[in-house]
C-alpha cells in the first residue's frame, strides 16, 4: 500500500482529522498488532499533520512509559507517570495542550527545538495502555481542534489493536 497525503490546510482543521481519521481506519483495519498499528499511525501523523517535529506513542511497561514507534529525533526511552507532560497526561487520563512547553514546570526536553505539545492517553476497556504524543518547534502550535482530532485517532488505535500483544501492564 502507497500512502500519497494531500497538503493539509490550516483553515479546515476539523475536516483534515476527519481525513486522517479515515486514513488512520484504513491502515489499521487488516491489523490487530500495537507496534504495527502504532508505526503506521505514527508515520501517517508526521506525513500529514504541519509543523511537528516529533509524533508518536509511549506505551505503559513497567509501571512507566516507554517510548514506542515515532517519526522525528530520537526520544526519551522511559518516562515516570506523573512525570513531563506525557507522564502527566497519563496519570490523570486527560489530554493536555501545552502551549509553550518551558512554561510547563515539569517539561522533559527530549528535542530542545520543541516548544508545543499535544499528549493524548490511549485508554481500551478501559485501562490506560499509553499516550500519543506530538511535539512541535513552534509555540502555539496545538489546539482544541487538534486535541479533538487526536483524540478520536487515539480512540480508533485503542480500539484497533489487541494489547495483549504489547506487554502493555494493564493486560
Amino acid at each position: 500500500m502507497t500512502f500519497q497525503p494531500d497538503a493539509p490546510t490550516a483553515r479546515d482543521k476539523p475536516g483534515l482529522y476527519r481525513e486522517l481519521l479515515t486514513q488512520v481506519e484504513g491502515v489499521i483495519a487488516a491489523e490487530r498488532d500495537p507496534w504495527a498499528n502504532a508505526a503506521n499511525a505514527a508515520a501517517l501523523l508526521f506525513a500529514t499533520l504541519p509543523d511537528l517535529n516529533w509524533a508518536g506513542f509511549y506505551f505503559l511497561r513497567g509501571g512507566g512509559l516507554v517510548v514506542g514507534p515515532f517519526q522525528g529525533k530520537p526520544a526519551c526511552v522511559r518516562i515516570a507517570l506523573g512525570r513531563g507532560v506525557c507522564g502527566t497526561a497519563a496519570a490523570e487520563r486527560r489530554t493536555l495542550v501545552v502551549p509553550d512547553v518551558h512554561a510547563f514546570a515539569d517539561h522533559i526536553a527530549c528535542d530542545a527545538a520543541s516548544n508545543s505539545e499535544v499528549v493524548v492517553p490511549i485508554v481500551s476497556e478501559g485501562r490506560l495502555v499509553g499516550v500519543l504524543d506530538l511535539d512541535s518547534p513552534s509555540r502555539g502550535r496545538f489546539d482544541a481542534d487538534d486535541a479533538a482530532g487526536l483524540e478520536r485517532v487515539a480512540a480508533v488505535i485503542a480500539g484497533g489493536c489487541d494489547w495483549r500483544l504489547a506487554g502493555i501492564d494493564s493486560f
